[in-house]
């Protein structure tokens, strides 16, 4: 199936491709109709505006508020660095790899770092490297009592008081947070710290598209418009959709939970083919793992990168347990990139590459995993791009979002809530506040 920004391509999940391993038409046409439901569900919390995540896309007030200070952020700052983790740091990773490729910055653009890691020896490094007078922060916590969060903002409070003077503290920061009273909230105020709300009813996995995403893209000279706008023809997609087959993240949902049904698969492997994606399989990581894995339920994401996990992973994929679903998010790379001296590869074992670019490589090898994982019947989609911008961004992030949502009702959870790590982050408090821990 076709979109205007990627094509989805699904028939190598299907047993009349890949054998018995693929889902028959009987089990697709069950787990496609079951689909129904949940997409008038989506159309009835966009009608209401219950559920923020699709009504995000058409709104541009908060872009114009957020322009000058990402315009100030890229005038005044060499480095930027956002403290967060989880959702509230994943998001904006993944939009701005588009300008950042890992090797410096994007021509007149700060260096953008996202520190979602409370290692000490990492987190001092960075900081050691860093020009502070020259550096501004982004801090990011929907609840603003995300402990390592907090700990990293009270850690560079203090060292940019030395650095600057208290007096100058709230030109070097700004705080996202929900509007509720919260510790980060306070501190923010003893500061005066400028602070921009979160909006409650948007969960952390679900806000790449909203400021928590789009302030970094824009500092990175990205264009959150665009962005938005791919995201809103999925949204369209879904307001006048009349089958359920015929809405990609319906399909996906279908195939997902279909596979995991009839046939067994208890993983699902994001495996794009662009290294601008990387951080998109790990943003998908979560989103996948903490909507879906409750009460028993759920699939295990793995992130996997082409073509370098053809060397590790892929054996498992072909030669492993039949337990698997493999999404390749592949582009249309031909002819491009720097190209081979036929005088340097003269040796007859070397014709092969002669006069070809790096693009053509890249285009075989995605072509030829997935030509092979079909012939192992290994259940295996392909987003297929013609090009990486922002809006076929913004259009990929609101169809794993929506699909997600899909297969959180196929299977009868709560894609919003993650009950089972908040065990973990209270006795993380409780250890810190015992007199007996560590110092």
């Amino acid at each position: 199936m076709t979109t205007a920004l990627y094509q989805h391509l699904t028939d190598t999940c299907f047993e009349p491709a890949i054998g018995e391993t693929g889902l028959s038409e009987a089990e697709y046409s069950e787990t496609i109709a079951a689909c129904w439901p949940a997409i008038e569900g989506l159309r009835r919390a966009h009608e209401t505006m219950r559920l923020p995540l699709l009504r995000l896309p058409k709104r541009h007030d908060d872009l114009e508020v957020l322009g000058p200070i990402a315009l100030r952020y890229r005038q005044d700052f060499d480095d930027v660095v956002l403290l967060g983790t989880g959702g509230a740091s994943l998001g904006g990773q993944t939009i701005s790899a588009l300008a950042d490729f890992g090797y410096g910055q994007r021509a007149g653009a700060p260096r953008i770092w996202f520190m979602d890691k409370v290692d000490p020896v990492s987190f001092a490094a960075l900081l050691d490297n860093l020009k502070l007078v020259r550096t501004g922060f982004v801090v990011v916590s929907k609840s603003g009592s995300t402990a390592e969060t907090v700990f990293q903002l009270l850690i560079c409070l203090g060292l940019m008081r030395a650095a600057v003077g208290e007096g100058k503290l709230a030109s070097h920061f700004t705080v996202i947070t929900e509007p509720s009273g919260s510790p980060m909230r306070e501190v923010a105020k003893r500061f005066s710290l400028p602070v921009f709300d979160h909006d409650p009813k948007l969960g952390g996995r679900y806000s790449a598209l909203s400021l928590t995403g789009v302030l970094p893209a824009m500092i990175a000279g990205l264009d959150p418009v665009a962005l938005r706008e791919g995201a809103q023809s999925l949204i369209d997609s879904l307001l006048r959709v009349k089958k359920a087959e015929d809405f990609e993240p319906a399909v996906g949902a279908a195939i997902n939970i279909g596979l995991t049904r009839y046939h067994g698969v208890s993983i699902t492997a994001l495996m794009p083919y662009v290294d601008r994606l990387a951080h998109f399989g790990q943003w998908y990581r979560q989103l996948w793992a903490e909507s879906l894995g409750k009460g028993g339920q759920g699939t295990t994401p793995v992130r996997a990168m082409g073509p370098v996990d053809q060397h590790s992973q892929l054996q498992l994929y072909l030669d492993g347990p039949r337990d698997k679903m493999i999404t390749l998010i592949t582009l249309k790379v031909a002819g491009q990139g720097l190209r081979v001296d036929p005088a340097l590869a003269d040796d007859p074992a070397l014709y092969y590459l002669a006069d070809r670019t790096m693009g053509d490589l890249v285009e075989a090898e995605q072509r030829a995993t997935a030509e092979t994982l079909a012939r192992n019947g290994r259940p295996v989609r392909i987003f297929r791009l013609e090009r990486l911008d922002e809006a076929v961004m913004g259009a990929l992030l609101m169809h794993f979002m929506i699909e997600t949502i899909i297969c959180s009702n196929l299977v009868g959870v709560d894609p919003f809530n993650q009950p089972a790590v908040e065990e973990g982050k209270v006795l993380t408090r409780d250890y810190l506040r015992r007199p007996d821990s560590q110092r």
